[in-house]
This record gives C-alpha cells, structure tokens and sequence, in this order.
C-alpha cells in the first residue's frame, strides 16, 4: 500500500503524458507447504490521466495472471483391436504451467482479435509455440486439447467480470491459485483499455516457492540427483519388504 501511494504521488508530480497504471499485489510471495491448499491473489491499483487526476473517459481493466512455462508434449489416445495406445502427439515449447484472465468486461467487448492475440487477452489467444510442422487443424485441435486439460486441473481460467472498477480509478480483481500450482516467477500483468486500444500496461511479479520439508527434498533433488535417486530407491524397496512381511503374517 505505501509502494502505491507513493508511486501516485511520483505521478502527480511528475506529469506524465499517457495514462499511467499503478498496480499492486497482495502478496509478492506464497509459500507451499505440507497441506497447501491454494492461494487467493488480490491484484489492484489505479489508473490516472496525463494530469494525475480522475480519468474523464471510460476505462476497461484486464488483468493476465501467467505462471512459468515448461515444454508440454501431448499425446493423443487411438483404440486398435480394443486397446488404447498412443497415438499422434505434438510438443509444445513454451505452454503456460498457469494461465489466468480476469476483465471488466467480455474480452470480445473490450478489443478485437487482433488486439486480443497480441496481449495474449484470454484462452483463445493463448500463444503454445508448438515445435515442428502441423497441420493447422491438427494444431488447433491439440491446443483445444491442451487448453481444456489445463482448464480442468483448475490451472487455466477466464472470469469476464472480475475486475471491478470505481470511478474509474480504482481496480481490482481476485484470482484464485490452485493447490497443484507449479512453483517459480508468476508475472500479474494489467492492461488499460479505451475504445478498443491498450492505451497503458504494467506488471507486477509474485514468487511461489516451497518450504518446510518439501524444500528440502525439492533442493535435494535438484542438487544431489545421484543420492536423491538412490536414496527414493532404498525407501521403494523398504516399503516394498515390509508389505510383504505384513501379508505374510495375515
């Protein structure tokens, strides 16, 4: 809150010539611990006039909330003599891990296609950066594919009423993260639209990290690969000798 007001007053001082946004977050960092069970964000902020007054024309709030990416490679099932086996796949280079969008209005109200691909404004925009060549349907029908996958885990998502906006200054927007998030760098980036044109952007930066005993085994791994498997080894056949031991003696 004082990073906002002081950034309102920097505005106000200084006199910049285009609508300047001043975002905020609730929380820079959420910790993932044994029995983490989501996180709600609340992003929010002000948008102000070249003169740091109260805006004098309508101003439409998106909010585009974007988790790390990670290299994606989806593979599609294919019956053959009662069986399903893989079947055609495509990879996917730089997909999401998390996607959010939260609005004032329907995207489809605020801007059009072309606006909406180039600011990646919701789930049909979304850019996959698939890897090889593709039939166009085929891509399309493996990133609808991908999209409804993620949508079901509750990790991609749109709310066209999300953002709330007072006076025309004032914004904000909740959006929930999952239990099952991705760790990393997740990038809160708020758009300021007018008469179909993004006419102000800013962007606000939140990091998930783990804690407590997941960290440490999460370190670990990455650090001590080599004991680290020898080590999830030793523990499968531990539990695998003491399974057995206990079916023995019933």
């Amino acid at each position: 809150m004082k990073r906002l007001l002081c950034l309102l007053a920097l505005v106000v001082l200084t006199g910049a010539r285009d609508p300047i946004l001043v975002p905020e977050i609730s929380q820079h960092e959420v910790q993932v611990r044994q029995g983490f069970r989501g996180a709600d964000l609340l992003l929010f902020g002000a948008i102000l006039t070249p003169e740091g007054s109260r805006a004098g024309q309508d101003y439409d709030i998106v909010v585009v909330l974007k988790g790390p990416t990670r290299s994606i490679v989806l593979r599609e099932k294919q019956r053959i003599a009662g069986i399903w086996v893989n079947a055609v796949s495509a990879e996917f280079r730089s997909a999401p891990t998390y996607f959010a969008v939260a609005s004032s209005k329907p995207i489809n109200k605020i801007v059009d296609d072309k606006t909406a691909a180039i600011y990646e404004l919701g789930l049909p925009w979304l850019q996959l950066s698939p890897i090889g060549s593709y039939d166009p349907k085929q891509q399309a029908r493996f990133s609808a594919g991908l999209v409804d996958l993620m949508q079901r885990d509750g990790l991609y998502k749109e709310d066209a009423r999300g953002v709330t906006v007072s006076e025309q200054v004032l914004y904000q927007a909740r959006i929930a993260l999952p239990s099952n998030v991705q760790t990393g760098t997740y990038t809160a980036e708020t758009f300021a639209i007018t008469h179909g044109r993004v006419v102000a952007s800013a962007i606000s930066r939140v990091q998930v990290k783990k804690q407590g005993f997941e960290r440490f085994v999460e370190l670990f791994a990455e650090n001590d690969g080599f004991w680290y498997g020898l080590v999830a080894v030793a523990i499968s056949v531990a539990m695998g000798f003491l399974a057995g031991r206990l079916f023995a003696l019933i």
